[in-house]
């Protein structure tokens, strides 16, 4: 039996991805331990409760304090998910942030700002890293020579979350498809490449599915605040899909296209790694839709043949296990501060590009406390 101390938590946001994913993951884990609860809903509050019996249920995240928890998790609307952690931040409280970890560069820079005022950590969530399918597809790069093209796409059937709520309300989720889905994306081809310079995008929006029927996310359906209206006279005012180029100094082009809805019958991502000597191409389906392709396929073409890779199949959501097992260590690192804000940055900075050269305007302004 180990005799290290599991991690306290707190849960700042008690919707559907604690209801789905953190709680099942935090049920029985020996490393880890709910101290506190979070969330306006009173549904979820007394569903909380029930769950977590021991933990304080706290009035506001800033009733949380430094000696009673050694991390955060920022699991609200994505508008607070920078001024809830830069609070946090800056009373010394290390934070977890599920993406997208802000949605304007002015948030990135406020978060770093909080992190080295108040001494504490940012994590920041990007669980499709850890699949098992995207490490056997890097473990091909080598084979693959300098890449010429790369081509990262998440495409729903139907999978728009909670229309007329606030996924759909650029208020207050910074976006539609390009920041939900297309963060991951981003995250998934620029960390393959090093995080190179991007020095220019190009990038089209729309809209088309935003107002039919059918086309939701019926997985959401579940959780304690499944119950909730829509939020009264919100605007559909996102994109349902993004497709976007990016232009890499010295590298790759990198094409992007997120969709939360399509005319497809399956929900399908592919990452595909176009190089000198060989193409990967990895077909599967990202989250937790119930619509995907079944299972994972990485093909590796060279010389005219295809050879099909062996690629380790994961019980659905075993990324966010994995992603949740490394948190110990990072909190642990002493070369961490810092890291996951200039990732996030990066990120940020990509989006915000994307949706400038679609005529989006920007959000620019940090949120009040």
């Amino acid at each position: 039996m180990s005799d290290v101390a599991p991690v306290r938590l707190a849960l700042i946001g008690l919707g559907w991805a604690v209801h789905e994913l953190w709680a099942p993951l935090l049920g029985g884990h020996p490393g880890f331990t709910v101290v506190a609860v979070h969330d306006p809903d009173p549904v979820a509050v007394r569903w909380a409760g029930g769950r977590f019996p021991a933990a304080r249920l706290l009035n506001e995240p800033g009733d949380l304090r430094p000696d009673e928890v050694d991390l955060a998790v920022v699991v609200t609307p994505n508008h607070l998910h920078a001024p809830i952690a830069i609070s946090l931040l800056e009373r010394g409280i290390s934070t977890f942030v599920e993406k997208p970890v802000c949605v304007s560069s002015d948030e990135a820079a406020a978060l770093a700002e909080a992190e080295r005022v108040g001494g504490a950590r940012l994590l920041a969530g990007s669980a499709a890293w850890h699949r098992a399918d995207v490490t056997a597809l890097r473990t091909l790069l080598p084979r693959l020579g300098p890449l010429r093209a790369v081509e990262l796409s998440w495409i729903r059937a139907r999978g728009i979350p909670a229309p007329g709520g606030w996924f759909t309300d650029r208020r207050r989720a910074g976006g539609g498809a390009l920041i939900d889905l297309g963060w991951h994306l981003i995250t998934i081809g620029m960390r393959m490449l090093s995080w190179p310079r991007v020095t220019q995008v190009t990038c089209a929006v729309s809209g088309d599915f935003l107002a039919r029927a059918g086309t939701e996310a019926t997985w959401r359906g579940t959780g304690p605040a499944a119950h909730a209206a829509p939020y009264a006279g919100a605007p559909k005012d996102v994109e349902d899909t993004a497709r976007g180029v990016l232009e890499i100094e010295g590298g790759p082009l990198v094409t992007v296209c997120a969709a939360w809805a399509s005319h497809s019958e399956r929900d399908v991502t592919r990452v595909v790694l176009d190089g000198a000597t060989g193409r990967a191409e990895l077909t599967c389906t990202f989250g937790l839709s119930p619509n995907g392709v079944g299972g994972s396929t990485l093909l590796l073409h060279r010389d005219g043949r295809a050879e099909s890779v062996d690629v380790p199949q994961q019980d659905r959501g075993a990324e966010y296990r994995r992603q949740l097992d490394l948190v110990p260590a990072l909190l642990a690192d002493p070369g961490r501060p810092g890291s996951a804000i200039a990732e996030v940055t990066r990120t940020i900075d990509i989006i915000e590009r994307l949706y400038q050269s679609a005529g989006v305007p920007q959000l620019t302004a940090v949120r009040p406390r």
